[in-house]
């Protein structure tokens, strides 16, 4: 699926994976846009405005815009980072609201080498693994407007086919 992504110059990955993001519907129907990309595809950082299309009746950013700007960004850098021989999913999410959005809020993304350094292991070792990510959406000042805890599937793609074979016979 981004194999041809992975082709790309790290610069022109980064620019190309913002890019797809803010035209895509579905991330674009959160309000959200994505900000920046570092070239490394390591650090994902998004803006959610307060504005018409997020804002509800209690002039408030809608909850449903706080959980879903969070959807898509640690799957795609996984995908990315750990080539076409991974599958990833994302498998849950909760949210916990600590106070209500009326400003600009700002979520990062990250995923360290050590993270991916261990997640090879774990493929190596058990052909899947399961990671737990905690998203913060913040203010300016770095204040918490909501906490986001997404789990994401990973599995050797050999493995992952086997299971699935297992599970129809």
């Amino acid at each position: 699926m981004m194999q041809w992504l992975a082709r790309l110059p790290p610069r022109w990955q980064a620019r190309v994976m913002r890019l797809g993001f803010n035209l895509h519907p579905a991330f674009r129907g959160t309000g959200g846009r994505v900000q920046c990309i570092s070239p490394d595809l390591s650090h994902v950082r998004v803006r959610l405005p307060l504005g018409w299309r997020t804002r509800n009746m209690l002039g408030t950013i809608y909850g449903g815009s706080l959980f879903s700007v969070t959807d898509g960004a640690h799957p795609t850098m996984l995908m990315l980072a750990l080539g076409q021989n991974a599958i990833v999913w994302d498998k849950a999410a909760t949210i916990r609201y600590r106070r209500p959005g009326r400003e600009t809020l700002y979520a990062d993304f990250l995923i360290t080498p050590e993270e991916i350094a261990g997640i090879h292991a774990d493929l190596a070792r058990h052909g899947e693994t399961e990671r737990t990510y905690l998203v913060e959406l913040k203010n300016r000042e770095g204040l918490v407007h909501a906490q986001v805890e997404r789990t994401v599937y990973i599995a050797d793609k050999a493995h992952y086919k086997q299971k699935l074979s297992e599970k129809t016979a």
